[in-house]
């Protein structure tokens, strides 16, 4: 059994087949077959089941995969005591709409400038979506909402967001849910923390009350347009509110302490390169 055996293993995983873990280790599809059939041999047991469309971790794959994240995290610790690196390599972060608008670009922009070496990846996506990721080690670390009960994560708080219901500018002043008046709550998709975090707010203020029918969109951009035109209300960060153009089509009402939400850096635990920690450290002097 050797280190690379045991990434290819966890990057098939992860990948969810060869083709893809081939394209993502830079190996031809045919390395990656032979070397996961010179672990299983090594070992003495399959660890995929196979069929034309996916491989399905046997039980003795499963078992594996938790030694190998521990062994290859192991080693990676090892070596950053050992010979500690400057940042580089690959790097992916993952985050929701509303921080990669508003909170990252000025720190990305430094860590472009200071590491040169390293090629950083941003993807955006709804904070579940985004857990999922990172613990499928297909991002190294992600801006989240919320903190993340789970001993498998590391998670650094870094900034607290305030959320705001947002109706048309026309709209008469909103102190409980029952003072809204349309029927549509524009949203992202589902996954989404803030969603969560709009409908438990009209569950609890409005007697029961959510909105009837949901629009879900892909961009703040477009969400606040709908609103500014009297499709529907929705709850958006401030920090996203305050980049917008002026004239506002559009007004804003607290949601109260129900409002406020803490943004986390959300990592695998022990799964620290340099890069990570660099960026880490940057994001945490920029708050």
């Amino acid at each position: 059994m050797e280190l690379a055996e045991l990434e290819i293993f966890r990057t098939v995983v992860a990948e969810g087949g060869v083709t893809r873990a081939a394209e993502r280790l830079n190996r031809v599809q045919s390395n990656v077959t032979t070397r996961i059939k010179q672990l299983e041999e090594s070992i003495g047991v399959p660890l995929f089941v196979r069929d034309r469309r996916r491989m399905v971790l046997t039980s003795a794959g499963e078992a594996l995969l938790d030694y190998a994240d521990r062994i290859l995290d192991l080693v990676q610790e090892a070596r950053q005591v050992v010979a500690p690196q400057s940042p580089r390599g690959r790097l992916r972060i993952g985050s929701m709409e509303s921080a990669a608008a508003s909170r990252l670009p000025a720190p990305l922009a430094e860590f472009h400038q200071r590491w040169p070496e390293v090629r950083l990846e941003l993807s955006t996506a709804p904070t579940d979506v985004l857990i999922s990721q990172v613990r499928a080690c297909k991002l190294d670390a992600a801006l989240v909402a919320g903190a993340v009960d789970d001993p498998a994560f590391d998670a650094t708080p870094l900034f607290k967001e305030e959320l705001l219901l947002v109706t048309p500018r026309s709209h008469r002043r909103v102190r409980t849910a029952e003072d809204v008046m349309l029927d549509t709550l524009i949203v992202f998709e589902q996954g989404c923390a803030y969603r969560r975090h709009a409908e438990a707010w009209f569950a609890s203020h409005g007697k029961g009350r959510v909105p009837v029918r949901t629009l879900e969109l892909a961009s703040y951009h477009a969400i606040l347009a709908c609103v500014a035109a009297g499709a529907g209300v929705a709850v958006v960060p401030r920090s996203v509110i305050v980049m917008q153009m002026e004239p506002h089509g559009f007004a804003t009402h607290s949601l109260g302490k129900e409002g406020r939400i803490t943004t986390y850096l959300l990592s695998r635990r022990e799964r620290h390169s340099a890069s990570f920690l660099a960026l880490r450290s940057l994001l945490m002097a920029s708050v």
